[in-house]
């Protein structure tokens, strides 16, 4: 009876947390990014001057791999608060990605997978 009760109890925490966290909220974003993926991203490009006056916290471009991406409702969700805010209107994929992977992956690097 009491490791029943322990697991209701466990199992209400667990709903609880993800209930009430924000992380597993429905946002603005995910609806965005579906109606992006739909669009013909092929017909219009953007230049490196265009993107850099989307650098504010209410209209905030960033770059990644030569792509443009409109993260402004992303913004206030951000894992690393206004880190984000620091490239934006410009290349972000050093902070995407990070300094240390290519040159760590090449001197850890073993084969490919079969």
């Amino acid at each position: 009876m009491v490791l029943l009760v322990a697991l209701a109890l466990l199992l209400g925490l667990f709903l609880a947390v993800l209930l009430f966290n924000p992380r597993h909220r429905k946002s603005g974003h995910e609806g965005k990014a579906q109606t992006s993926l739909n669009n013909d991203k092929t017909s219009k490009s953007y230049s490196k001057t265009e993107v850099s006056l989307h650098n504010k916290r209410t209209d905030c471009w960033i770059i990644i791999k030569k792509k443009v991406y409109d993260v402004t409702s992303y913004v206030e969700e951000h894992p690393g608060g206004d880190a984000i805010l620091a490239h934006a209107g410009d290349d972000s994929t050093e902070g995407f990605f990070g300094t240390f992977i290519p040159s760590f992956l090449a001197c850890t690097w073993i084969n490919h997978v079969v």
